[in-house]
């Protein structure tokens, strides 16, 4: 009959404040009284605002600890932003539940378009199409590889090219 077993509904004290078009996909208890929370926009860490899931750089699941590594905007250029990593925010989970998948799951969706291309003068960077909650079409963004300096006219041609490819005729 576990078939039928409801999940345990978000106590209203602990439910972020959402958007209006905003609803929860999975939760869990997390260490101390916080709880993470998934939503279709993105992912509500205890005492964190909303990350939403194109802001996530990478995502792990341990077993026990879910483990985000947010990005931020550094630059804004011609058609696309460069971000670069923020410090890693780990939160241990009590009961897990399918919270670890729908992340898994939403980051991964967000990603229309990756690749990683070296730079003449030495190092690389990745450039990335995401798709973002609430926004029509896609996002583009870059990340250099650590210690890489910027190359932006290079740059700026990769993503012209790679936004080309994939925009349908």
């Amino acid at each position: 009959m576990a078939l039928f077993r409801r999940k345990p509904k978000l106590p209203a004290g602990q439910r972020p404040a959402l958007e209006q078009d905003e609803r929860v996909l999975a939760w869990a208890p997390a260490s101390g009284d916080g709880v993470v929370v998934a939503t279709n926009r993105g992912l509500w860490l205890p005492g964190l605002h909303r990350l939403g899931w194109h802001e996530i750089h990478k995502a792990v699941w341990s077993g026990r600890e879910l483990v985000v590594t947010p990005a931020s905007v550094v630059d804004e250029r011609e058609g696309y932003t460069v971000v670069a990593d923020q410090p890693i925010l780990s939160t241990l989970l009590l009961e897990p539940g399918d919270l670890p998948d729908q992340v898994r799951t939403r980051v991964t969706r967000s990603v229309a378009y990756t690749e990683h291309h070296p730079l003449p003068e030495g190092g690389g960077v990745r450039v990335v199409a995401r798709r973002v909650s609430g926004v029509d079409g896609l996002t583009w963004t870059v990340r250099y590889d650590p210690g890489t300096a910027p190359d932006e006219a290079t740059v700026d041609d990769l993503v012209a090219a790679a936004s080309a490819a994939s925009t349908p005729a």
